[in-house]
């Protein structure tokens, strides 16, 4: 249960829960940059985009790849629901490797191919950062 310090976390994806914890702070890639919880902060509905989930608990850190989905607080609960979330542990830096060269290579004809390129890439560049930075 929760201390007087932290507020409820969960991450949720169509196949499971990912992780539930106290936190003491959260950072979360929304669609327009990232944004931070601490405990007590004002209810919240924000659209996710894609980047690294990053949580601080008493007496230890997760950091996770999210793609896309929706975040809520409310009532000192911070929930994430998102199509897509991994654990560093999870990740292997050569699929991502080969995922950013693939992404990179999609042709641009239209718009909607513009918009699928930039966010291969972007899953793919951080998969990458975190395979590298977060072991």
């Amino acid at each position: 249960m929760a201390t007087t310090e932290t507020f409820q976390c969960s991450v949720i994806t169509p196949e499971r829960k990912v992780l539930e914890c106290d936190a003491q702070f959260a950072a979360f890639p929304a669609h327009d940059g990232e944004m931070g919880v601490l405990k007590r902060r004002a209810p919240l509905v924000c659209k996710l985009g894609i980047g690294v989930l990053r949580i601080e608990a008493p007496g230890e850190k997760h950091a996770m790849f999210i793609d896309g989905g929706f975040a809520q607080v409310i009532g000192n609960r911070l929930t994430i629901l998102t199509e897509q979330a991994r654990k560093p542990d999870d990740l292997d830096a050569a699929v991502a490797d080969k995922a950013l060269v693939e992404a990179r290579a999609i042709k641009i004809t239209d718009e909607l191919s513009v918009t699928a390129r930039a966010n291969a890439i972007q899953r793919a560049q951080v998969q990458l950062k975190l395979t590298r930075t977060v072991r």
